[in-house]
């Protein structure tokens, strides 16, 4: 199938790709001129595991194609699937703008009946949105063409996107009963056959449903992960070991064990904006999302843990201080910075007075970017940074180590040499990879979160 991907970020470049590697020919659009000629050179501008190498298999077999032109990419895809950014508004709301001005490009240019696929994480009532825009371009222009709006959240995990695309847990599709929507849903079950084969994978139904699937299912994620915070601060009040906590709960079926982890917050691009767009989203109903609202907070307050805990360690004044940090970008197996609780620890630190020297294996270009202009105007703190190639860099003369992203690199580190190269062995860990035992017999003073357990049964 003729196959066209408006926006080339994760979710547009891992479904372009992705539906190339199975055979449909796709013509992957985007207006950043740098991002197309970055990949028509053979390279990547996002890090995901997997995914370079499916680009270039189909870039070499003319499958992918890379291109600004507008016009072209319309005039290509008989399936049009629009995957540009929905970035938070000033309100927290999601801003359409771009959906809205991609739609708006395809009814400036259809010929033909056209399935328009909102891939974008959208709002409750966006294919109304898309749907309108394009009908207003075709009336501009005089034409009758038909066109139906399609809604296919995504759900791909930074870092696991590829194997999240190829082999799906749940296909969600919503259509409408029109003629045109039973043409749309024909073409859509053809698309995704190839996943089906074994078992039925796809979800139908109408389209608002969908829409309101994906934001409810990263509502719960979430919730997940701040209820489990919030428990966690309260073990280290207690005397209670966390971890012991989450085996605990999540050997219940009815629970399970995924998202249960406590740490020092959740960042990227998914969780803080669609929290914050499905609570907008409600107010706009007249609806109060209490639950949400006290995920939004949590995590906020989450952020902070981890400072906290070092400031209540060496005291509110850090001047003279120095701190090793490991992870910046805001999980592993991705570069994404944004949303990453590494800006909030490094902006409490240097804050307090301290220097930091930061690693991270895979996000340190991005870091060094962002971090720019987190402490744009403020040249003396951002020259207490020090940007480092390798963890051990870091850690010496620190007077504390804070791990921040739970890379597999950083799970079994040479603790003697760890020691011998800090100042004091002092270690701060906002993910818990370390068993407390462990730290005290190998002589390292440790922080967890929600693992300070007071007494022993």
């Amino acid at each position: 199938m003729k196959i066209t991907i408006v926006g080339t970020g994760y979710v547009g470049l891992v479904t372009g790709a992705c539906l190339a590697e199975l055979g449909n020919d796709v013509f992957c659009l985007d207006l950043d001129q740098r991002k197309i000629d970055i990949l028509n050179s053979g390279g990547i501008p996002i890090h995901e595991p997997g995914l370079g190498d499916i680009v270039a298999r189909n870039r070499a077999s003319g499958r992918l194609k890379f291109s600004t032109d507008i016009a072209a990419g319309v005039a290509h895809g008989e399936i049009q699937f629009i995957a540009v950014g929905t970035p938070p508004d000033e309100d927290g709301s999601a801003d359409l703008q771009y959906v809205v001005a991609a739609a708006r490009n395809i009814g400036k240019y259809m010929t033909g009946f056209k399935v328009i696929v909102d891939k974008s994480t959208v709002p409750v009532g966006t294919a109304d949105k898309v749907a309108a825009a394009v009908q207003q371009e075709l009336t501009t222009r005089g034409s009758h063409e038909k066109f139906s709006v399609v809604s296919n959240p995504e759900f791909l995990k930074e870092g696991a996107a590829v194997e999240d695309f190829m082999r799906p847990d749940r296909i969600v599709i919503g259509c409408d009963a029109s003629a045109e929507g039973l043409q749309a849903h024909a073409l859509m079950k053809s698309l995704y056959a190839p996943f089906n084969r074994n078992h039925e994978r796809t979800f139908w139904m109408d389209v608002r449903s969908a829409e309101f699937t994906k934001y409810a299912a990263n509502a719960m994620l979430a919730t997940r992960i701040s209820f489990m915070n919030e428990l966690a601060n309260l073990a280290d009040h207690v005397g209670a070991d966390i971890e012991a906590v989450r085996h605990g709960i999540g050997s219940d079926p009815r629970i399970g064990y995924s998202f249960l982890y406590a740490g020092c917050g959740y960042g990227g691009s998914c969780f803080p904006k669609d929290v914050q767009a499905l609570e907008r989203t409600a107010r706009a109903y007249g609806q109060d999302l209490l639950i949400l609202r006290a995920v939004e907070a949590v995590n906020n307050r989450q952020k902070h843990v981890l400072g906290k805990k070092i400031l209540a360690r060496f005291g509110s004044d850090l001047q003279g201080k120095h701190f090793a940090i490991w992870g910046l970008a805001f999980k592993p197996n991705t570069d994404d910075m944004r949303e990453a609780s590494s800006r909030v620890l490094i902006r409490t630190l240097l804050d307090a007075g301290a220097s930091v020297a930061v690693h991270d294996p895979v996000a340190m270009p991005e870091a060094r970017r962002a971090l720019t202009l987190d402490f744009a105007g403020d040249a003396a703190a951002f020259s207490r940074i020090r940007f480092c190639d390798s963890p051990n860099d870091a850690l010496r003369d620190a007077d504390a180590l804070a791990i921040v992203t739970e890379w597999k690199a950083f799970r079994s580190p040479d603790f003697a040499q760890l020691k011998s190269l800090l100042k004091a062995p002092v270690i701060f860990d906002g993910r818990n990879l370390f068993e407390p035992e462990v730290m005290a017999t190998a002589g390292v003073e440790y922080h967890g979160i929600g693992r300070s357990v007071l007494t022993r049964g």
